[in-house]
């Protein structure tokens, strides 16, 4: 078995050990399978932490305290060698579906079922995961209990779909040549994004993406933005708010980035940092930069890139800035934010 199978094995047991563990058996699960100096990265407000039990503490406990029968309902799986550092990687995307019967994060309990987006990037050294980065869509929460932390997103607002061909679980192994391939072509996408940032543009042509880009793209992006389909609608649904309602920004790197044959991903810590001129996401600007923490899940089709699952950890980069819209909402609702 090579190391990205096994690797996968790992995490597929972890999973499966964490759906059958009660509250007080989490810690133990996640001890089994990390290192001694374990550091998760998590969006806001969970941010990093160090150890099995200070993860359990910080999310898992209050999350199964307030979500029951919880299933993780998975769409992309995959594993590779990061370009960044050499290390092995493994990322998990998807929902985490199951019942919101108590609030949770000042959010009001439903009795609804409710789907928690999530990616789940896991490093894995010597058989152990010594480093993840869980992102999750609370804002998309914040929507299907009913509530609008936001002015109206400019693209749909919808659970975001696995891939179009339903072929994002790659349990078996796969030819690193399509791997190659496919971080070949994100990488060439990404150096197109990065030579904008450097010239100012912020209109640019929808030439340069078809680039990259298939026509009938999909790009799915973190509730508060939504998803968009086909270049032009991408463009003037996200790309040119986004753009022109942010200046100076700068690129920083990825904390991993990797591919395994016709998917992708990359996450980093943070990604970007940028000054709100106004307009992005429907708010005033402001002279604060702030640091944004992003997800990208590809899907690669022939010699263009079809579908782009993003999460972006929103509500970090309005806290930076002043606007907590956790603390925010839960006053409102009169619920506990803790």
């Amino acid at each position: 078995m090579s190391s990205h199978q096994a690797n996968k094995a790992l995490i597929l047991d972890l999973y499966r050990d964490l759906e059958a563990a009660d509250a007080d058996g989490i810690a133990g699960v996640l001890a089994a399978y990390t290192s001694a100096d374990y550091h998760w990265r998590g969006v806001h407000p969970f941010e990093e932490q160090w150890g099995a039990e200070a993860v359990a503490e910080t999310f898992w406990r209050p999350f199964r305290a307030a979500w029951s029968t919880v299933r993780r309902r998975q769409d992309v799986f995959f594993a590779g060698t990061n370009a960044a550092d050499g290390s092995d990687w493994v990322v998990s995307m998807g929902y985490l579906t199951g019942l919101r019967d108590r609030p949770w994060l000042g959010i009001p309990a439903t009795g609804r079922m409710t789907f928690l987006r999530y990616a789940d990037f896991h490093c894995i050294e010597n058989g152990r995961i010594t480093r993840s980065g869980f992102f999750c869509d609370l804002i998309g929460v914040m929507h299907q209990a009913g509530l609008e932390p936001l002015p109206p997103q400019t693209g749909a607002s919808i659970l975001p779909p696995g891939p179009r061909d339903h072929d994002g679980l790659l349990f078996e192994a796969q030819d690193p040549g399509e791997g190659e391939r496919t971080l070949a072509l994100v990488n060439r996408m990404v150096e197109d994004l990065s030579a904008l940032n450097r010239s100012g543009d912020d209109r640019c042509p929808p030439e340069l993406l078809a680039r990259s880009w298939h026509e009938d793209m999909i790009w799915y992006g973190p509730a508060g933005i939504g998803t968009t389909f086909t270049i032009p609608r991408y463009q003037e649904q996200h790309q040119y708010p986004f753009r022109q309602g942010l200046k100076d920004k700068v690129f920083n790197g990825h904390v991993a980035r990797f591919a395994e044959g016709n998917f992708a991903g990359f996450f980093g810590w943070p990604n970007l940092t940028n000054t709100p001129v106004g307009g992005f996401l429907g708010l005033p600007g402001s002279d604060v930069r702030a640091d944004m923490r992003v997800v990208d899940i590809y899907r690669r089709e022939g010699d263009k890139l079809a579908e782009n699952w993003v999460l972006i950890d929103l509500p970090y980069w309005l806290k930076q800035q002043g606007l907590d819209i956790l603390e925010r909402t839960a006053g409102l609702v009169g619920a506990d934010y803790s």
